[in-house]
């Protein structure tokens, strides 16, 4: 890599880091704060309804933003809004009802890294395909660690704490910005082979692809400390009679949840370096088939076979951004770039914030183990539209 491609790595992979750190932080404190509200953990969770819905319809807007006024300005938007909105959120848990405006203006800030971020990327690396890798792998490692710190922080210092250093460490972002200039390369013209038929159809497409994985995601994203807290209780019980590694249970479900989207990291490599090499649509099609037959175990496992599959499950799901990213680099016009990535944060975190209710539904109707049932059967409907993608767009051809 050249500096000013260096540089890019750097901002966009911190920002990256911070817009997934910032979605699950309240995951992790969804069992403490329902002590805390004496409200049921079906309500609690509607109260991020807004925050993950806003971090993905109003992609479109800042990726509209971002082609006129360029990248670098909306990542500094991002951090200082993100940043103010947290500070509130430190202020306001008195109230569930103004803890989830702060935590909507958490999610609409956030909405502007991947249109910015990832439009930046596309048009200033070399190897798309494997920037894409490590951007997700600097992603992935957010949410590692963003359920492990706030477990840690909320346990010792309580949830004020954490989101005050959640405010402080997304201000720290701006001054990243200072230090790693960039150069937004400029604009390359359409040549008009991307407003080919195909090329539309196959981009239409690949938007309900995105949607099913955006779905999926954050059904297991929104559910999966609170789902090894109540899943994994004997492990827990055994881990507790260790002297050094007595706990309570919610930092013990944080950590494994840490552990699990760390080792998903590998997926975002893997997906990277499959892109580059391997033909992209059935690359996908192979990715979700994995993940299929690991959601549906996840139904049915409790303690560290539960864990093993959870994380093999998180990083075939997450391993498939890369190749989703890639496709969308290769459909779309470079002048549309950030836009088109603004339309799959939408389908992606958008549409999929509605999961959030339908685990609500799943859980109080049937159980929580349905909702993994529920997730597996989005992965086949996704194997579904991937093979309709092949066949609707087989005159396609990638250059590798």
């Amino acid at each position: 890599m050249n500096p000013n491609e260096r540089n890019i790595m750097a901002i966009t992979c911190f920002g990256h880091f911070m817009s997934h750190f910032n979605l699950l932080v309240f995951p992790a404190l969804v069992l403490p704060l329902s002590v805390r509200f004496g409200m049921d953990l079906g309500q609690v969770i509607t109260l991020a309804f807004w925050m993950y819905f806003l971090f993905g319809v109003s992609a479109l807007a800042w990726g509209v933003l971002s082609d006129i006024f360029g990248a670098r300005p909306l990542l500094l938007v991002f951090f200082a809004g993100a940043g103010i909105s947290s500070l509130v959120a430190a202020f306001s848990l008195g109230s569930p009802q103004t803890l989830s405006l702060c935590l909507a203006g958490i999610g609409l800030f956030s909405g502007v890294y991947h249109p910015a971020g990832l439009g930046l990327i596309s048009r200033g690396m070399s190897k798309v395909g494997m920037a894409m890798g490590y951007n997700g792998i600097a992603g992935n490692i957010g949410l590692a660690a963003s359920p492990l710190m706030t477990g840690i922080i909320n346990y010792f210092l309580g949830a004020k704490a954490t989101f005050l250093f959640l405010g402080a460490f997304n201000l720290s972002g701006g001054f990243i910005l200072f230090l790693f200039p960039v150069y937004e390369p400029e604009r390359k013209k359409s040549s008009g082979t991307k407003t080919s038929e195909n090329y539309v159809a196959g981009f239409l497409i690949l938007c309900v692809c995105m949607m099913l994985s955006g779905i999926a995601y954050r059904m297991a994203a929104v559910i999966m400390p609170s789902y090894f807290e109540l899943q994994n209780q004997a492990l827990f019980n055994g881990l507790s009679r260790v002297p050094w590694l007595s706990a309570s249970p919610n930092v013990a479900a944080t950590a494994f949840t840490s552990l699990v989207f760390l080792i998903g990291a590998l997926g975002q490599y893997l997906g990277g370096w499959v892109v580059d090499r391997y033909e992209p649509r059935r690359s996908y099609i192979l990715f979700h088939s994995i993940a299929f037959l690991l959601a549906l175990s996840m139904a049915y496992t409790t303690d560290i076979p539960l864990i093993l599959v959870t994380a093999g499950y998180i990083m075939f799901l997450l391993g498939g951004q890369p190749i989703e990213n890639t496709l969308v680099t290769y459909f779309t016009p470079e002048k549309l770039r950030d836009s088109a990535f603004g339309i799959k944060a939408i389908l992606s975190f958008g549409v999929g914030s509605l999961s959030v209710h339908l685990v609500g539904w799943i859980k109080m109707g049937w159980s929580l183990p349905a909702v993994f049932v529920a997730a597996s059967g989005i992965s086949v409907l996704a194997i579904l539209f991937g093979a309709i993608l092949i066949v609707v767009t087989r005159g396609v051809h990638f250059n590798k």
